[in-house]
């Protein structure tokens, strides 16, 4: 599923779509914790010498843990903007730079990837 996407494919019509070897888990208040297996060479140099965990644990925050579920491969990110809105309100302005910036870090972490048609 790693296709290119056209330089000039809008960015609000891209889906996000969580990688399927992250797993995810939401407490009772509500907040996502990603766990981030940490495979590879290095990391495996890391884990022997350095006593570094095999999984990684990301805990988003409250904007984050709204967002992730909303990450279903079906949603693009203007669907997704417009949950937000609904939910945050004035809170989440200025949105679409802040939502777009933030799934562009999760893309450039390998947690996400972008995809231009609907899984």
């Amino acid at each position: 599923m790693s296709k290119k996407i056209s330089k000039n494919k809008n960015f609000l019509e891209l889906i996000p779509i969580p990688k399927a070897e992250i797993n995810w888990q939401k407490d009772k208040e509500g907040m996502v914790t990603l766990e981030i297996e940490n495979k590879g060479f290095f990391n495996f140099l890391a884990q022997k010498l350095f006593k570094k965990p095999k999984i990684s644990f990301v805990h988003l925050d409250e904007t984050g843990s709204f967002i992730w579920p909303l990450l279903d491969g079906k949603s693009d990110v203007e669907q997704i903007a417009q949950r937000v809105k609904e939910h945050f309100g004035q809170k989440a302005d200025p949105l679409y730079e802040r939502l777009c910036k933030y799934i562009k870090i999760l893309e450039s972490y390998g947690f996400i990837q972008l995809s231009d048609s609907k899984l």
